[in-house]
């Protein structure tokens, strides 16, 4: 059995690559060791990054029945003051949607655009003979392949085959997550608190249909190094004055707490390996400031998908996609590093979030950087400068002006 390219793993980075590649009219199989819908520990926000890929791979957003538009952010200060940040209005600049629902909308895309979608296939081994790429997946046997995208998160199986060997912390952020109902309507808006206790990181609650939210947060794990520490953060939670206080007296916990690492040195991960290309979490692709990782895996993903696409042997491919990640995001990353230093520290963060909201501009400014409306680091890169970048319209403009 043949396919021009194998992806394992089926989120937003795996069906990206897929969707990408099958459009070129490759043959592309698609493998998860999962069935769809499956849960995900995640904020469920879409950036406008996100939202902008999503709108690229032909996603119709509005058909999800669990799709929340947001328009402004409420930002709590480490001092208590509250502000509230405006997005712009043309466009889509931010949403939140259960990743269960997003990721099988994506899967469900790429099976439209031919892709062979394999779920509950576990890959077991990757070996290579030249330019011939034999991987072993449970179910299925021995598949042949010129290209594999690895979007097998962060404790890739791929990676282990290959004995590319890295530390076991697997991630530098830690997030957890809670499901709640019970909302009040008019307190149902996107809230992110910054506490002090929790800087760099930060708490959120991101609005979903019918008085639900997803409530949750992420601390870096280097200034949250004990793992009783970190679980006492999550047990107490909901209990945070800042929190009930904002969101009503009647919330109730949905589901399980769910924890996960998230990976985010994307300027020091092995990106490829022969044939293989790693994408989303595989590829420590997260925003190291902000834990946001959706929009960045959907781009790693497309890029690999391009890559693949332009043709060439194995190198030519596989330096295309490395050139692309590192002038897509290592500028940024390294931004977000330095951003971090400051927002480590309560005098910092505050400083920096009283300087944003001076004025409707500022905020309105802000808020298009935080949901990634432009990269990190462009005032910084002027080679990716060009004309309306910094007053772009928002996603699917067309589809809500209809």
């Amino acid at each position: 059995m043949f396919y021009d390219v194998v992806v394992v793993g089926g989120g937003p980075a795996g069906s990206s690559a897929a969707c990408t590649v099958a459009k070129s009219g490759l043959s592309v199989l698609l493998i998860d060791k999962s069935e769809f819908p499956r849960d995900k520990c995640c904020g469920d926000g879409l950036t406008t990054m996100a939202l902008r890929l999503s709108e690229e791979l032909g996603l119709e957003i509005f058909n999800l029945d669990n799709l929340e538009v947001v328009d402004e952010a409420v930002i709590h200060f480490p001092s208590g003051r509250r502000e509230v940040f405006p997005l712009p209005g043309k466009g889509l600049f931010a949403a939140v949607v259960p990743r269960a629902e997003y990721d099988l909308a994506l899967i469900d895309l790429a099976r439209e655009l031919m892709v062979d979608v394999r779920l509950g296939h576990k890959f077991s081994s990757v070996n290579f003979d030249g330019e011939r790429t034999f991987l072993d997946i449970e179910g299925l046997g021995e598949v042949e392949t010129s290209f594999v995208v690895a979007a097998d998160g962060a404790w890739s199986p791929v990676r282990r085959s290959l004995n590319l060997g890295e530390d076991l912390s697997r991630g530098e952020w830690l997030a957890f997550r809670q499901y709640i109902s019970g909302v009040e309507t008019d307190r149902n808006n996107l809230h992110v608190w910054f506490e002090k206790d929790l800087l760099p990181g930060y708490a959120w609650s991101f609005p979903l249909p019918d008085g639900k939210a997803n409530v949750g947060f992420g601390v870096l794990k280097s200034k949250h190094s004990s793992a009783s520490e970190t679980a006492q953060l999550a047990r107490d939670l909901l209990n945070r004055d800042s929190i009930s206080e904002t969101l009503g007296g009647n919330i109730k916990s949905e589901g399980r707490q769910t924890a996960w690492p998230i990976p985010a040195r994307i300027s020091s991960q092995q990106l490829t390996s022969g044939s293989v290309v790693f994408v989303g979490d595989a590829a420590a692709s997260t925003d190291v400031l902000t834990g946001e990782g959706i929009g960045q895996a959907l781009l790693t993903g497309i890029l690999a998908g391009k890559a693949i696409k332009s043709g060439g042997n194995q190198k030519t491919v596989t330096s295309l996609y490395e050139k692309s990640v590192r002038s897509h995001l290592v500028a940024d990353h390294r931004m977000s590093v330095a951003l971090q230093a400051v927002l480590t520290h309560p005098a910092g963060a505050e400083n920096a979030l009283r300087l944003a909201s001076l004025n409707q501009w500022s905020r309105r400014n802000f808020a298009r950087w935080m949901f990634e409306d432009y990269p990190r680091a462009l005032l910084f890169t002027p080679k990716r400068w060009k004309k309306g970048v910094f007053d772009s319209e928002g996603a699917y403009n067309r589809k809500l002006n209809l």
